[in-house]
């Protein structure tokens, strides 16, 4: 079991994990937080959320000058101490956002494809579609490694679609209501195991990570850390886990920030 006298890395996904699925409120987790900042513990953010987004979760969760890994994966911000390194304060993985952009408007353009872009629209329209505040959906759309859309066409024009995305090394990915297009080789358990590494190297001594997601895209984040707490969720489907040892993996009885607390209760019981 880990303790917290370890050098302790925490991984989290945000909505419906550390965040309220319904309200977005975050304080019945913020005692772990505080001892963790206390600790000099890293806590990781990972989101589909731009960058952008992802700093204004980290001012409000004061965990700002912590790493975290944006866009699914497509972004992986470097902690703030590290800022000798040439890659502070991002690295982008794959193709970037620009080039998504214009690989999307010319497959729209050659195959007569419907669906509307975060980019093809303004803030107040984001904020329509998301039920967002302006300055919310202007900070979703600074997207640098990934594009979000949402599809308006048949299903069978949506498989070509999908086709095409593929053959051009790009990947879907479904969140609620909207889709992301991004390098296929984006994927939040690889950039957790990556930067997991680059702490150890850095500092010399082995991590111990714990990992929290409520959701089936989580699973990824969930299998690449040593303790997985699978928070209690809305989705239908369930969290299938390469390794779903009892040992390893608790699933929570309350949902969101209550079952984040209690998922490291859990774990760490007799060192809070």
């Amino acid at each position: 079991m880990p303790h917290l006298s370890d050098s302790l890395l925490i991984a989290s996904d945000l909505d419906g994990t550390l965040l309220d699925h319904h309200t977005y409120r975050w304080e019945a987790a913020s005692g772990w937080l505080g001892l963790f900042k206390q600790r000099g513990v890293p806590v990781v953010l990972c989101s589909s959320k731009s960058s952008a987004e992802m700093v204004e979760w980290q001012k409000e969760l004061g965990l700002s000058g912590q790493p975290f890994i944006a866009e699914n994966g497509g972004v992986i911000q470097l902690p703030e101490r590290w800022e000798e390194d040439e890659s502070t304060p991002r690295i982008l993985v794959g193709v970037r956002h620009d080039e998504i952009i214009a690989l999307l408007n010319k497959l729209r353009d050659r195959f007569a494809f419907k669906f509307t872009c975060f980019a093809d629209v303004d803030d107040s329209t984001v904020s329509e579609l998301t039920g967002q505040t302006r300055k919310q959906a202007s900070l979703a759309r600074l997207r640098e490694a990934s594009e979000a859309f949402i599809w308006r066409d048949s299903e069978e024009m949506f498989s070509a679609f999908a086709a095409e995305i593929a053959r051009h090394g790009l990947k879907l990915v479904q969140g609620g209501r909207f889709w992301q297009v991004l390098d296929k080789q984006c994927d939040i358990g690889r950039a957790l195991r990556w930067l997991h590494g680059e702490y150890e190297q850095r500092e010399g001594t082995r991590y111990v990570t714990i990992g929290l997601g409520d959701g089936p895209n989580d699973a990824t984040l969930l299998d690449s850390v040593d303790y997985a707490v699978v928070v209690k969720g809305y989705s239908r489907q369930p969290v299938v886990l390469r390794n779903d040892n009892p040992l390893r993996v608790y699933h929570s009885v309350h949902y969101g920030p209550e079952g984040w607390k209690e998922g490291l209760d859990h774990f760490i019981p007799s060192e809070k």
